[in-house]
């Protein structure tokens, strides 16, 4: 593994690099906490189950910048690379993941430069997820750097499938038995019905719950 410095983006050293990322990460993930506590406090629920926070590694930045033809560089992987900082977060019901992506867009100092819909638009392996690339500024001594993060939001169940099919896809080096791959896009079929059946349950017992307080 061979990451060449350059004046990227002023970044010229892997410590660097991971010491911008890693500040990047903590800004988003504790944005994201503080809207969770604020919808609680709001209206007493909170829309994220958990978060999952990491940075690539060195292997994997080097293999995806080969894969895509370009030279293993620092400047090349700051440019090119979007998702060297990823965070995950995992919501109950797929209507938390819009109303989430919508106050995460609305944050002064994150800035939305990609939008991906994976839940409208399903690859055709079965999989679901929002993904966003966005920046936010990290404040160094000497400088400001706007630093891409990538933000993925699902449901618990829409991870559980992701988490399945990426264990399949590296045991099989991306070439799963046709059965195996033909099983994968019915269980994402069950799963997209559970999301559905969830989120409709949910706003029963919801109403339910308005219609007794209104009832005194």
């Amino acid at each position: 593994m061979e990451l060449k410095a350059d004046n990227g983006e002023g970044i010229d050293s892997w410590r660097e690099v991971t010491l911008i990322y890693n500040a990047a990460l903590r800004q988003v993930e504790t944005k994201l906490e503080i809207l969770n506590d604020e919808f609680q406090h709001v209206h007493q629920y909170n829309p994220i189950e958990h978060i999952k926070a990491r940075i690539k590694t060195p292997e994997s930045i080097v293999k995806k910048l080969k894969r895509h033809g370009y030279e293993s560089t620092i400047d090349n992987m700051v440019k090119y690379i979007n998702d060297i900082a990823g965070i995950r977060v995992i919501c109950s019901f797929t209507s938390d993941i819009y109303r989430l992506a919508d106050m995460i867009a609305e944050q002064r100092d994150i800035r939305v430069i990609a939008v991906k819909d994976y839940i409208t638009f399903p690859k055709a392996s079965g999989y679901k997820s929002y993904h966003m690339i966005v920046t936010v500024p990290v404040y160094l001594s000497d400088r400001t750097v706007d630093t891409k993060v990538e933000i993925q939001i699902r449901t618990v169940a829409m991870d559980f499938w992701a988490s399945l099919e990426h264990k399949i896809h590296y045991k099989f080096e991306g070439a799963a038995p046709d059965h195996i791959r033909n099983e994968l896009v019915e269980c994402a079929k069950m799963v997209s019905d559970l999301d559905a059946r969830m989120l409709q349950l949910n706003n029963e017992i919801l109403m339910i719950g308005q219609q007794k307080e209104a009832q005194g």
